[in-house]
């Protein structure tokens, strides 16, 4: 079976990107592994990084390609062959996997889907940035190191407080 992805030349998209044990730390404990190998895509195969958060175990991002381009796979193929190929061979790889030289860090697949508007886009930035709350590794968005909420902060896109007024207050309790 062949799995049909959107196509949209110089579209945006949400991805969910995890690792194959979801037990594991990788992204964050080798944070430097994984900005290397975005890096190192994004000069090869641009593409504008719209938000990004990074958990231990799986991370969220929104893209937008350059007009023309709707190779996303590739680019998440390239970074995710580089980060794996930067790691030391601890992991454990099973039979299929072997069978076709992979490794066994990452999930095969991931989820993607076409931002269809601002609204849209919007949500998703916003779910995007509240992930590591939801998944409860700090009680504010902006306690989480990984996340491109700093730099909409930086850029006074989001106050410093966003979607924590409530918990540094103690009113969510």
């Amino acid at each position: 079976m062949r799995y049909r992805r959107s196509a949209l030349a110089g579209g945006t998209w949400f991805f969910t990107v995890n690792l194959a044990d979801r037990r594991e730390d990788y992204l964050t404990r080798h944070i430097d592994v994984l900005r290397h190998a975005v890096r190192q895509t994004r000069s090869h195969h641009p593409f504008e990084i719209i938000a990004m958060v990074v958990l231990p175990d799986h991370l969220h991002a929104i893209w937008t390609l350059p007009p023309g381009d709707a190779d996303y796979p590739r680019r998440w193929a390239l970074i995710k062959s580089t980060f794996s190929r930067s790691l030391p061979k601890t992991e454990c790889i099973r039979d299929s996997r072997l069978a076709k030289r992979e490794r066994g860090i990452w999930q095969r697949r991931y989820w993607e889907h076409q931002i269809r508007d601002e609204a849209d886009l919007q949500a998703h930035v916003d779910y995007l940035h509240f992930n590591p709350v939801k998944h409860g590794y700090v009680r504010c968005v902006a306690d989480w190191p990984f996340s491109s909420f700093h730099r909409y902060v930086r850029q006074g896109l989001l106050p410093a407080d966003w979607a924590g007024a409530a918990v540094m207050l103690g009113l969510d309790e």
